[in-house]
């Protein structure tokens, strides 16, 4: 390559998820590292697809999403949050959650502006604040219960801050905001000029007795975010890349101007399918009680383990501490699992800018009841 070549990332490298998926096939190792399910994706939903592509949805969809699928989603959040979101002006369809949340960063930030992330934070925020020449300011939150210092985060917000990021159900750390939470992080947006980038890709995976919660349910942050949510994960279909930005009008016009010179529009055939799979609320209103119950089968199977868990009340994602089995840094031990163990799960350390090491590895259990079996055999047998 030319010498003069400057990488806009020259920090970034293959995520964690992909590493530790090649070792755990390189090795013949149970893969709960990645979060995707592996069980069958309802037929009804894929026959959709398909009578959808027979009767000649092939062509681009609008650039905002098909019409169909905007009006469900403005029905699913009555549903869910007895809220009205504009179909035309405030909803648009992307290629997955992820470059909902690129274009929405893009979108308001500027070279040295400052962008304040929760870490453990996804794998694609900071990467992408810094393509568009911002500073991302971490604040740091650890187990086991993850808390966060909104005093402390309040400290932080100067002139510089543009945008703050949350995730909520988080992911890795399983953790939904308390109302508490969302306040403090209100009265921030209320004394500043920052904006909000609320990840809600997990929105309808909570647990016991939780009931979702948006930032569109407060009507000052509702003003000031890019509320966004991903059908891969309501609806089991990762592969398929369909999500969604809710924004109030002027954000949405100028998240628009990117979204049309990027994607400009999303897979026909599938976004009508998915309109017509919500008629039935069920699809996502029944996500809750079908997690659970995956996560306490796991929670059960491994209480005599070694590993201690933590708590986990949203996403389908399970920390444990593996501290009474080894000192080791964890992505070390999460590789050598993979190697004499044969179980892949992800460090959680990926997930911060610098390592804490707190001895914390995380299982998707987004999984067959027979992966899960499978999974809590082989952790029974570490020691």
């Amino acid at each position: 390559m030319n010498s003069t070549f400057q990488s806009k990332l020259p920090r970034v490298g293959t995520t964690i998820f992909s590493k530790m998926s090649a070792l755990a096939q390189q090795y013949g190792a149970l893969n709960l590292a990645q979060g995707f399910p592996d069980y069958d994706t309802d037929p009804h939903l894929i026959n959709l697809v398909k009578d959808y592509m027979n009767d000649g949805f092939n062509q681009y969809a609008l650039m905002p999403g098909a019409l169909p699928l905007r009006e469900k989603i403005a029905l699913k959040v009555m549903n869910t949050h007895q809220i009205e979101v504009d179909v035309q002006d405030e909803i648009t369809v992307t290629a997955g959650g992820t470059q909902a949340i690129f274009t929405a960063i893009a979108t308001v930030v500027h070279k040295d502006d400052e962008v304040i992330i929760f870490e453990p934070a996804y794998d694609c925020y900071a990467p992408t604040v810094e393509l568009f020449g911002g500073k991302v300011i971490p604040v740091v939150l650890l187990a086991p219960d993850f808390t966060i210092d909104w005093d402390y985060v309040k400290s932080l917000v100067n002139a510089r801050t543009k945008l703050i990021i949350i995730n909520n159900p988080n992911n890795p750390t399983g953790r939904q905001l308390e109302l508490d939470d969302i306040e403090a992080l209100a009265q921030i947006v209320a004394s500043s000029q920052v904006f909000v980038l609320s990840d809600e890709v997990y929105e309808h995976l909570v647990y016991d007795g939780r009931k979702p919660y948006s930032l569109l349910a407060h009507p000052l942050l509702r003003q000031r975010s890019f509320v966004i949510a991903s059908f891969g994960k309501l609806l089991h279909v990762t592969g398929w890349k369909v999500g969604y930005c809710i924004a109030p009008l002027e954000l949405t016009r100028e998240f628009r101007k990117i979204h049309q010179y990027n994607v400009f529009s999303v897979n026909s055939a599938v976004q009508m399918a998915i309109a017509k799979y919500l008629e039935d609320s069920q699809s996502y209103l029944g996500l809750g009680d079908f997690f659970e119950q995956k996560r306490n089968f796991l929670i059960a199977g491994i209480s005599s383990s070694k590993f201690t868990v933590l708590p986990s009340n949203g996403t389908y994602f399970l920390n444990v501490d593996y501290s009474s089995i080894s000192e080791e840094q964890d992505l070390l031990f999460a590789e050598r699992m993979i190697v004499e163990n044969k179980i892949g799960l992800i460090p959680i350390s990926a997930f911060y800018t610098a390592d804490p090491n707190q001895y914390i590895l995380r299982i998707c259990f987004a999984k067959r009841s027979e992966t899960l079996i499978q999974a809590i055999d082989l952790l029974n047998n570490i020691r």
